[in-house]
């Protein structure tokens, strides 16, 4: 056992030691690398597309080689020969790359010699690309093919027999920095029988586009990878039609994968042999008149659905929040004059003006006595509306303060007048009012919190509130009245009680109730909706006896005065007989 631990022990530290010797191979190869990287882009600066380690080569001699690919843009290469550049690069690079270390070997590609070996169908360079490792990649131009490469041989491995065609977006192949990786395939549908195109290019296209999130995973490509799906009959077709994206893609595209089809419709097209059909030329040139005629839609649309609607809708808000009923598109300009400039006197009329105008050739539009809008006329109404709506804006606030303030007045002379009916008094001071209530409050008829929540709101009638303590004075102010309301009718109440007279005759009940010099009549107490009222002299005598309501009667009961009691004279008793009949009973205490 012993010698079995300690054979484990062993192998566990050879292990470790290999572990960390690869470490320190692994970061000197970096620091070589990053250091080559910096003298090279010293060197040529903004000529450098790429630089990657390539895997190690099979036929290496040392086993301490870096190779490494280094791309180069050459479009502005004009002075010297294609080769002659390439071979000075090569020899600078190399020179740099002994310099540092003398395993390094350096492979240098122009931009446009990848261009070609596309063209010309040598996609080995791709395979190299695939697999290596990106150093130093500012346009994204080596991550963009690794992961255009890993996509293609998935799409090849799956449908080999379908894919005529595999391509990329010209800007890739330009040296340009841009947002997307874009790639194109196209699928032949020639010999399909069993189901319809449309479906064919469905389907695959739903697999080939899983296919690039796969491949985008796989590569760890940062950048959108955009894969668009063409069958071959619609790209024929396209063609015929004269369609821009089609024709774009074949002039600009460069092909990573074609089977002899691609390349040479792109040839044709270089060569002025590829042209549309006369019924696409056609369409081309109806569609000049169409696209007019669409712009003059467009400009009409704007402002019949866009601008009028834009400034009539907030108006008629406005008015409807200041309590004005929904008016009609006709009169909405009219009482936004009267309400607002006139009455109110909240907006100048220069604003209602500015609606009136939009209005106007709204109307004229649709009579068509206006055939034609220009965009000057959009830009003047846009501009308008732009301005109205702003002060619009301005006027709601002033009404939504107008509103509080009213509602505010109106909390306060409702709890006085409440508060009036708790004291039955008339003519009271603010100040006075409140002592009357506490008063009240001390003979335990109210609570000392009814009186605090009186004393608080009535605080606030100077100051100036906001939003927040305007709806809490409204919320504590609503409560407050409900319950001095139901104090008065409480007290009302028992004041009626003293001034009311209950009569018996014949087999039903009535109710007589006086308040000051007018009584009211309930013949029925089982009809209590019909009653009447009367004058009451003096002497007693109820005299003049006339119809009335229930509504006028509480009208009367909170502006007339309750008698504290009453007294039944020869004459009262007389009157009574003749409003019940002679056999009348007045009850007592009941």
């Amino acid at each position: 056992m012993p010698k079995e631990k300690s054979k484990e022990s062993h192998l566990e530290k050879i292990k470790d030691d290999k572990l960390d010797e690869l470490k320190t191979k692994l970061s000197k190869i970096k620091t070589k690398i990053d250091d080559f990287q910096k003298a090279l882009i010293k060197k040529f600066d903004k000529y450098i597309l790429g630089i990657a380690l390539l895997p190690p080569r099979k036929d290496e001699k040392s086993k301490d080689a870096l190779d490494i690919l280094v791309v180069v843009d050459d479009n502005d290469s004009k002075k010297m020969p294609k080769l002659e550049l390439k071979d000075r690069l090569i020899a600078i690079s190399t020179n740099i790359g002994k310099d540092i270390d003398k395993n390094i070997t350096v492979e240098v590609v122009l931009l446009s010699e990848m261009r070609q070996n596309c063209f010309d169908n040598k996609f080995e360079f791709l395979q190299d690309i695939a697999i290596s490792a990106p150093v130093y990649d500012p346009q994204d131009l080596i991550a963009a093919l690794k992961v255009s490469e890993v996509h293609k041989n998935m799409v090849m491995k799956k449908f080999e027999k379908y894919i005529t065609s595999y391509v990329a977006a010209g800007s890739l192949f330009r040296g340009e920095k841009s947002n997307d990786i874009d790639v194109y395939v196209i699928v032949d549908d020639t010999d399909v029988k069993k189901m319809s195109r449309f479906e064919l290019k469905e389907k695959l296209r739903a697999i080939i586009l899983s296919q690039a999130f796969e491949a985008s995973a796989i590569t760890r490509v940062k950048k959108k990878f955009h894969v668009q799906v063409y069958i071959l009959t619609d790209f024929w077709e396209g063609l015929k039609d004269a369609n821009p994206v089609f024709f774009t893609l074949l002039r600009d595209g460069i092909p990573l994968y074609d089977r002899g089809v691609f390349m040479p419709w792109k040839l044709l097209l270089e060569m002025g042999r590829i042209k549309p059909s006369p019924e696409a030329i056609d369409m081309f040139v109806a569609s000049g008149d169409k696209m007019a005629n669409k712009v003059r839609f467009r400009l009409r649309e704007i402002i019949e659905a866009d601008i009028y609607w834009s400034v009539l809708t907030p108006t008629q808000a406005a008015l409807m929040m200041y309590g004005v009923a929904p008016p009609t598109p006709k009169e909405t300009v009219k009482i936004m004059n009267d309400v607002f400039v006139k009455k109110e006197k909240l907006l100048e009329k220069k604003y209602v003006d500015m609606l009136e105008e939009i209005r106007t050739y709204y109307k004229d539009l649709e009579h068509d006595k206006i055939t034609q809008v220009t965009g000057k006329d959009v830009d003047r109404m846009t501009n308008n509306a732009t301005i109205y709506l702003k002060r619009l804006k301005k006027l709601f606030k002033q009404i939504e303060q107008r509103k509080e303030q009213e509602t505010l007045k109106e909390i306060y002379e409702t709890l006085e007048v409440l508060v009036k009916d708790v004291l039955s008094i008339n003519e009271l001071d603010d100040k006075n009012l409140e002592l009357g209530l506490k008063k009240v409050q001390e003979k335990n008829e109210i609570s000392s919190k009814t009186l605090k929540e009186y004393r608080d709101i009535m605080k606030t009638k100077k100051e100036k509130l906001n939003k927040v303590e305007f709806y809490k004075i409204r919320r504590e102010a609503k409560l407050l009245t409900v319950k001095l309301m139901d104090y008065v009718q409480r007290k009302k109440g028992k004041e009626l009680q003293k001034a009311a007279l209950r009569v018996k005759y014949e087999d039903k009940f009535g109710e007589v109730i006086v308040l000051d010099n007018k009584v009211y009549i309930i013949k029925d107490l089982s009809n209590s909706s019909e009653i009447s009222k009367a004058n009451l002299s003096k002497t007693g005598e109820i005299t003049s006896v006339e119809k009335s309501s229930i509504k006028e009667f509480e009208d009367n009961l909170t502006k007339k005065k309750v008698p504290k009691s009453v007294f039944i004279k020869n004459k009262t008793i007389e009157s009574l007989k003749e409003i019940f009949g002679p056999d009348v009973e007045v009850l007592v205490n009941y």
